[in-house]
């Protein structure tokens, strides 16, 4: 069932309490998680992005319970991977005629998994717009390789909404959906955790895009992103999160990984830890085999 984000704005996604692994097996979900999807019901009716892969026939099942499928004007894709399109292709299937707007490098990533099935693409990139009625927008930004090349955020203007995609997200599960009915020690461990593991490797980009995104002067009441809660309390305090992680961002503690065969290396890591510690006080030091 469709649920009230802020006024014509609904969240229509799956809370996946039952996720357990998600980028193979190296990210531990220990929280659940999310797929967000959005309907925009203005004028023009509007979905933003749809579900993973294996939640694809519930997720059109309830659409349809929702609207009538025909009357959706347009589709946005904010990114191309299977966790957040994974729907699509069954829903295309029913309105196979429908506008999909996206970045070029997603019509390439929504061909190469699903086929060329001819869909009415509508290329887009940064500071495009789209007319949505009741006297707003939804304006689209670029993030390339953030983490995919094909990524984008879409802003809609009157609900001042960043549509942000996989930047400031978590692997959370949050029935209540805001950040504000959230576990805040949870949510923030696991939204410094979804950064440390899905963007950090791209923090000089991110660095530049936030800075871009800032000269586009949009004032920013909520950020709704792919994965986990939704910021509507302060939602800018994610924002200067990601500028202070992506600034070479460290803390005082020394983190010794180490394997051993015959107990040997084990011996070195502990001696290793015991002797940081001996010499830095201080320092916070962690152990892991």
């Amino acid at each position: 069932m469709k649920r009230q984000v802020k006024n014509n704005v609904y969240w229509i996604g799956y809370i996946d309490w039952e996720l357990k692994h998600f980028h193979g097996d190296d990210y531990s979900v220990e929280h659940g998680s999310s797929q967000n999807a959005y309907l925009i019901e203005e004028e023009k009716t509007v979905l933003i992005d749809t579900v993973w892969l294996p939640h694809r026939f519930e997720f059109v099942d309830n659409l349809e319970q929702e609207i009538d499928l025909r009357n959706i004007d347009y589709i946005v894709v904010n990114h191309g991977e299977c966790d957040h399109s994974g729907a699509l292709n069954t829903l295309m299937e029913k309105i196979p005629d429908t506008p999909i707007y996206c970045t070029a490098n997603a019509v390439k990533s929504l061909e190469g998994q699903y086929g060329k099935k001819g869909w009415n693409f509508h290329v887009v990139k940064t500071g495009d717009t789209l007319d949505i009625g009741n006297g707003k927008q939804l304006i689209f930004v670029e993030m390339p390789m953030l983490h995919w090349p094909d990524s984008m955020a879409t802003y809609m203007t009157g609900d001042n909404i960043l549509f942000s995609n996989d930047a400031f997200g978590q692997h959370y599960a949050v029935e209540e959906l805001f950040n504000d009915k959230a576990d805040a020690c949870v949510m923030n461990r696991e939204a410094m955790k979804y950064f440390a593991n899905i963007l950090n490797p791209y923090a000089p980009l991110l660095t530049r895009k936030l800075k871009e995104i800032e000269a586009l002067r949009l004032p920013i009441d909520m950020i709704a992103p792919s994965h986990g809660a939704i910021w509507r309390t302060e939602p800018m305090q994610i924002v200067e999160k990601y500028a202070k992680w992506a600034d070479a961002y460290q803390e005082n503690q020394v983190t010794i990984v180490y394997d051993t065969m015959w107990n040997g290396t084990e011996k070195i890591a502990h001696a290793i830890a015991k002797e940081v510690s001996s010499q830095s006080p201080d320092t916070v030091v962690k152990v892991f085999n």
